[in-house]
């Protein structure tokens, strides 16, 4: 199969274009056929080793995380997808491979392609649909009437974030640039600060949640937005000791993350507020469930730009620049 890989850590020089032999197909596998597959921040994070210590992979190692496609094989063991099926799916944390022109993923990540959206369009959601999904229901759980505070509202998981929380019930307050006002607005934010014009700290206040995905300096200064009880979630930096625990790190390494979560935890405890690192999980049914609210109109994707396959590191490159207005896209088959 062609396939965009690397044979070791580094930067972007390291991914290379070639042919790979096609992975294996487990009792409990889909292949996919894939026709589009997105562009997100943690490529270029285990493309750099970033991860490694969370998820030790095997080189020659195919990135991307999320795709869109069609079945072209099922294990002996599924019985909910078939051949000729058209789908979409965030792949296995220990096993990507979405830039390939064919992927294998376990049946329970994979959900069917939202009628409504191109392959393309699809590709562009399951990472960051999942995630914003998960930190607003799962982690924060937010209810109606209360009020969500999203960063980077123009961005991928931001934008998707914005939406949700909207159809939660939630007033939603965001942050973005100038040229994105109108943009954020239009996914349904009640209040977009612009972040150049002033600090969002200094005129948001008595939010439930807040939803981070910009760094430790702005998970900080949103503690001060936050009511007491309320919760901040990052899924940008800042993992800490209970991240470390709940994932499995080998205890040898606690100190560290200790370490990385002593200034928010501390921020937190001082605000009376909770603090949360969320790493988002595959999951099929829930991909379900968002299929559905894309075809229902309540959640659409964001989509920058579309790069053929074969330039998948200028994809790379042109995201991992920062001057995406949505999510970056590659395409195979479309």
């Amino acid at each position: 199969m062609q396939a965009f890989f690397i044979r070791r850590y580094g930067g972007p020089a390291v991914l290379e274009a070639g042919e790979l032999p096609p992975p294996p197909l487990g009792p409990n596998d889909v292949r996919i056929a894939v026709h589009a597959a997105s562009v997100n921040p943690v490529d270029w994070k285990v493309r750099e080793g970033k991860l490694k210590v969370l998820l030790p992979y095997r080189f020659p190692l195919v990135l991307g995380h999320d795709c869109s496609g069609v079945v072209r094989e099922v294990g002996a063991g599924v019985e909910t997808f078939r051949p000729g099926d058209a789908v979409y799916a965030r792949l296995d944390k220990g096993r990507l491979g979405a830039f390939a022109d064919e992927a294998v993923m376990a049946a329970s990540n994979v959900a069917p392609k939202p009628a409504r959206l191109s392959h393309a369009e699809a590709a562009s959601l399951p990472l960051v649909a999942l995630t914003a999904w998960q930190a607003l229901v799962d982690v924060a759980k937010v209810q109606r009437g209360q009020t969500v505070l999203v960063h980077a509202g123009a961005g991928g998981v931001g934008s998707a974030a914005v939406q949700l929380a909207r159809h939660l019930g939630a007033k939603v307050v965001a942050t973005a640039s100038a040229s994105n006002l109108e943009r954020v607005r239009s996914f349904g934010a009640d209040t977009v600060v612009d972040y150049h014009a002033q600090r969002f700290d200094d005129v948001v206040r008595d939010v439930d949640a807040v939803i981070d995905g910009v760094g430790q300096e702005n998970v900080l200064r949103s503690f001060r937005c936050v009511r007491p009880g309320g919760i901040v979630i990052s899924i940008a930096d800042a993992p800490d000791l209970a991240f470390a625990r709940e994932y499995g790190v080998t205890p040898a390494l606690w100190p560290v993350f200790w370490l990385m979560g002593a200034k928010v935890n501390h921020a937190a405890r001082r605000h009376h507020a909770k603090y949360r690192y969320w790493f988002m999980h595959p999951d099929g049914a829930q991909l379900r469930q968002l299929g559905t609210l894309v075809d229902q109109g309540v959640l659409r994707p964001h989509v920058d730009r579309v790069f053929p396959f074969s330039q998948t590191k200028e994809a790379v490159a042109y995201a991992e620049g920062g001057k995406a207005r949505g999510k970056v896209v590659v395409s195979l088959r479309d």
